[in-house]
């Protein structure tokens, strides 16, 4: 912490988390770029590594493993409101899922930033959040792995180390889960776009190829190598180019069988896994096929070098020379056609090698992609969340064909967002006829154009196809022609310059120069016949599959090339997008060392400033947060007033109106279009939501009211009946507990969040009592006991010694046991309320007078989750094991139980033995007495009731008499404390007396206590 202890701020929904900054960038008191990075550092280097912009949230990569990504988290911002817990992903992964089931529309998630600036990881927790939060069946759970597994399969084939990101993307991937209507993950379906097939025979200085074939070296067993042939990565020419064979923190090995295990779980069969393993070896040592130059033609330097490669691959080694060093080429002369070999020259035959090695890992992962969408797709579909994880923006010292691809799609992923977030709003503000001051933006259309364009004048895209539809051979005079024809299409373009090497495109996120060496010979990504003809006759039908191409079919027209294909990918991705909900995560790189705590200021500023964050602050900040057609907004808030609901007789925006007046809503907090409502701030929206929430409650209570009312006495004589066979014969029993109605909860824990914290959020509470507990020396302590239906839990009360709470008593979690574990409960024979919980560690000695209550729901939840029955001792000499704490320490006690005078326990301590006298009680074969319930009769009282209540008393006299004493009527005593637990219940305090009105044979009895009428149970309390 810095500064004084005094100026330290506190997060208001977490105890003792400091606030940093600001959590949402709208409320910056300044709006500038410096204003906006210094927050961002703020809460950087204090691990707050998520902010808002309304819906928007920023993510800057902190370079190691934080710490709020736990089960705890995923309670705690599951159904919470977005301004309730600081920002985090898991708070828009929420929204998304609760969007979906509310509003019936698919959503997706479009996450963007530079490489290395944490997208792919963004992606994973929102596919863990969402299947942590939604249900399912075996079926459902299956999904699930698959979803969640796909993951590791994915990065070993298509993620690699480059200069500046150690686990980057070299390929993109929409993933898209899909819901049943209940919301239950039952299918997925991913798109891959463009795979980075270069790194498979080249990589950059510092960086590696694909993950799988260092995980492959490291991971494979003796067996596995030797019948693949693996080596170190330095002898493989595919491996050996950059120098690099580690990356820090990731240990190839362990991700190796990770690997294997997701192949498993997606459903590969044990023999495709194989062979999935020896393509990849195969690809290896057809690298190390080199080719000398003999008389202009290629030859093989060194044919043993063929035979292992065409052995992992099926085919006959000579063949797969003769494919390497010559092409059958088709003639056409005089109508006639025939077919001549060709022979290559050494450049050629190495770009056959490197193009059949290509093919092959394309072809492999394409294959990977699509077991994975058969294990999880489903006939057809209802709802979808969309998860974009796209390779990032990139600028290298030498920008090829491929950053050219990549940026391209940045720049459409761009373009969405200003059309959703910053053009269609303003757009719509003017249509509807809002008030609004137009808000200037950089428009990247203009950049996208300059790219896919395909007339007047052409793109960077059609002039490239152009030329290579012409181009015959390899070789540097294609490229040349390119750059020549490129200035004279888009040379005066403002976002178009030339240099000596190639061309300058000014993108959103800078200016980028591309090398036009090998532009189009990577556009073009021919594969020719010969090489498809000769995995055609591969043994192996898994490598046949990959090549079902029928070469004798005649081709007409252009070949596709690759810049044809991501276009068509990038718009295809868009028109999906633009159908779905759109939510937002910005990533920023902090750094370029990839070290925690580091930050470039110059280098965040930069990414501030092309991801356009100061534009979308200011038009949130300006905008609306909330807006909806008239009719979906009435049909949503109806339930607040009986003049909408069930429906509004009128005009659709007076009944808005009526509506928004109703909940008192300032006017400035929205606007009314002409056929929307547009609602200013997040948290008039919230204010609607709970006000609706109010009045379903309301209703629900009043139904469950009655009903629960009706079922809790209808099982009432059912429940004590349980609870009596488990002492039956073996315990005597207290002469007012026999009839005892059963409340469960006698602490009110719906009112107490002290004690509800130590729970889980939605953990259902069976039994609540204050107890006593009593220590090794028999020393008595006050517990609050809780059951749930896996866990019991003892809550104590500490004095804080430290922190700044110090000084303060606190709630304290002293235990907490799974049902499972509890071994045994001894009780004595006699009639006290002393029973002991046995557990492996130690066993805890207690006192409830409810023990009856407690016992009966302990064994049918151990019961339920143990499919045993609990074992239950009964003995007037019961042994326990204390805890193990210093001298003295895990060692037993001994409880003898004697018969005494009274029903009060005396106790007496002796050393380690206590001795509990006690009277005798009723006997063991006691049982309570049976009433029967009538529903109808049940309801017919109520209505009776209600009735009487509703009718109107007589007029007053007009002459009051003297109050008359009132008769001496029955009377009682309270022998337990009672909490009314609905409005026509009395409430009364131990030894409290109470004046009986009506004994009902029901066992709910009619009294008056403190001047208040109403119904107790009779059983609470003896007549005087």
């Amino acid at each position: 912490m810095t500064g004084a202890q005094g100026a330290v701020k506190y997060h208001w929904q977490s105890q003792n988390v400091k606030q940093s900054g600001v959590d949402d960038m709208v409320l910056l008191s300044k709006i500038t770029e410096d204003a906006i990075v210094d927050n961002l550092k703020k809460r950087f280097m204090d691990d707050y590594i998520f902010t808002y912009i309304g819906s928007v949230l920023i993510s800057v990569n902190p370079f190691k493993q934080m710490p709020y990504f736990t089960d705890r988290e995923i309670e705690l911002y599951q159904g919470a409101a977005q301004y309730e817990n600081p920002p985090h992903i898991y708070a828009l992964s929420d929204n998304m899922y609760r969007n979906m089931m509310i509003e019936v529309e698919n959503q997706c998630v479009i996450i963007s930033g530079e490489s290395g600036a944490g997208k792919t990881v963004a992606a994973k927790y929102i596919m863990g959040y969402i299947s942590k939060v939604s249900g399912g069946s075996s079926k459902v759970q299956h999904v699930k792995d698959i979803i969640l597994q796909s993951n590791p399969l994915l990065e070993a084939f298509g993620n690699a180390k480059t200069v500046r990101n150690n686990n980057s993307s070299r390929f993109g991937k929409y993933f898209e889960i899909q819901f049943s209507r209940g919301g239950e993950p039952d299918g997925g379906k991913i798109s891959n776009f463009l795979l980075e097939k270069s790194r498979v025979v080249s990589q950059n200085e510092n960086e590696r190829n694909f993950h799988i074939y260092y995980q492959l070296i490291e991971g494979a067993s003796p067996q596995q190598k030797e019948s693949l042939g693996i080596m170190t990565p330095d002898y493989y020419n595919y491996l050996n180019q950059s120098g690099t064979y580690k990356v820090d923190g990731t240990n190839d090995c362990k991700d190796f069988q990770e690997t294997m295990e997701a192949m498993q779980v997606i459903g590969i069969s044990p023999g495709c896994q194989i062979q999935v393993l020896q393509i990849i070896a195969g690809i290896l040592h057809l690298g190390n096929i080199i080719f000398t130059e003999q008389g202009n033609y290629a030859q093989v330097d060194s044919t043993d070098l063929l035979a292992f490669p065409a052995y992992l691959l099926g085919i006959d080694a000579n063949r797969l020379q003769e494919k390497l060093t010559s092409r059958k080429m088709d003639s056409k002369w005089g109508g006639k056609s025939e077919s001549i070999n060709v022979t290559l020259n050494e450049e050629q035959a190495s770009h056959t090698r490197d193009a059949l090695a290509k093919a092959l890992y394309a072809r492999l992962f394409d294959y990977l992609v699509e077991a994975i969408n058969k294990a999880m797709q489903k006939p057809h579909e209802e709802l979808s969340i969309g998860v974009l994880d796209i390779y990032g923006f990139e600028i290298f010292q030498k920008n090829g064909f491929e950053q050219f691809c990549i940026n391209f799609v940045n720049e459409k992923l761009q373009q969405i967002f200003i059309e959703l977030t910053l053009k269609a709003e303003q757009e719509e503000y003017v249509q509807e006829g809002i008030k609004w001051t137009p808000i200037e933006y950089f428009n990247n259309k203009v950049v996208c154009d300059l790219i896919e364009t395909k007339l007047n004048p052409p793109g960077i895209m059609s002039v490239l196809d152009d030329v290579c539809a012409t181009m015959h051979a390899k070789g540097e005079g294609a490229d040349d022609t390119l750059l020549q024809k490129l200035s004279a299409a888009v040379g005066t373009h403002d976002h178009f310059n030339n240099w000596n090497s190639g061309f300058v495109i000014h993108h959103y996120a800078g200016k980028v120069s591309y090398d036009i060496i090998g532009f189009c010979e990577r556009n073009r990504d021919v594969l020719f016949n010969d090489l498809i003809e000769l995995m055609q006759s591969s043994e192996q039908d898994f490598i046949r599959s990959l090549f079902p191409e029928n070469l004798n079919t005649e081709k007409k027209g252009r070949p596709s090339t690759a810049s044809s294909k991501i276009k068509k990918q990038a718009n295809d991705l868009v028109n999906t997008l633009m159908k779905c909900t759109p939510h937002y995560i910005r990533c920023i790189k902090p750094n370029e060392t990839k070290r925690a705590k580091d930050w470039e200021e110059s280098r965040v500023k930069h990414q501030v400033e092309y991801l356009g964050l100061r534009e979308n602050i200011r038009v949130r900040r300006a905008g609306f947060a909330y807006r909806r057609v008239f009719n979906k907004f009435l049909q949503r808030y109806a339930i607040l007033t009986a003049e909408t609901w069930p429906c509004w007789r009128g005009q659709e925006k007076d009944g808005v109106l009526h509506l928004l007046r109703s909940v008192n809503m300032d006017s400035d907090q929205y606007q009314m279009g002409r056929a929307k409502i547009f609602v200013k701030n997040p948290e008039s929206l919230f204010l609607l939501e709970e006000m609706r929430e109010r009045k379903f409650d309301t209703f629900a209570r009043i139904i469950q009211k009655a009903w629960k009312k009706y079922i809790a006495r209808r099982k009432y004589e059912q429940m004590r009946e349980e609870a009596s066979d488990i002492l039956y014969n073996f315990k005597e029993r207290r002469r007012n507990s026999i009839n005892r109605n059963f409340v469960g909860d006698y602490l009110g824990m719906e009112e107490r969040p002290e004690l509800r914290q130590f729970l889980a959020k939605r953990e259902r509470i069976d039994f609540a009592d204050s107890v006593n507990k009593f220590d090794r020396r028999f020393k008595s302590i006050k517990r609050d006991l809780i059951l749930t239906p896996k866990c019991i839990y003892l809550i104590g009360r500490e004095k804080m010694k430290k922190g700044p709470e110090k000084g303060q008593i606190k709630e304290v979690l002293k235990r907490k046991l799974d049902i499972g574990s509890i071994r045994l409960v001894s009780l004595s024979t006699r009639q006290d309320d002393f029973f002991i919980l046995h557990e492996a560690q130690y066993d805890s000695l207690l006192e409830s007078m409810f023990k009856t209550e407690f016992l009966s729901l302990l064994s049918k939840r151990y019961e339920e989750l143990t499919r045993n029955k609990l074992a239950l001792s009964f003995n007037d000499r019961l042994e326990f094991k204390v805890k193990k704490e210093g001298w003295g320490g895990g060692s037993s006690r001994l409880v003898v139980f004697l018969c005494g005078q009274g029903d009060m326990a005396q106790l007496k301590l002796g050393g380690k033995t206590l001795t509990v006298s006690v009277g005798n009680g009723l006997p063991k074969s006691s049982k309570g007495s049976v009433v029967v319930w009538n529903l109808c009769v049940y309801f017919q009282s109520m209505q009776r009731k209600k009735s009487i209540s509703q009718q109107r008393a007589p007029p007053a006299p007009s002459s009051r008499p003297k109050p008359q004493p009132r008769p001496p009527g029955p009377r009682c005593r309270a022998l337990y404390q009672y909490v009314g637990q609905d409005a026509d219940e009395v409430s009364f305090e131990v030894n409290e007396i109470i004046d009986l009105v009506k004994e009902d044979p029901s066992g709910w009895w009619t009294g008056r206590v403190r001047g208040k009428e109403g119904l107790f149970p009779g059983n609470y309390v003896e007549k005087i």
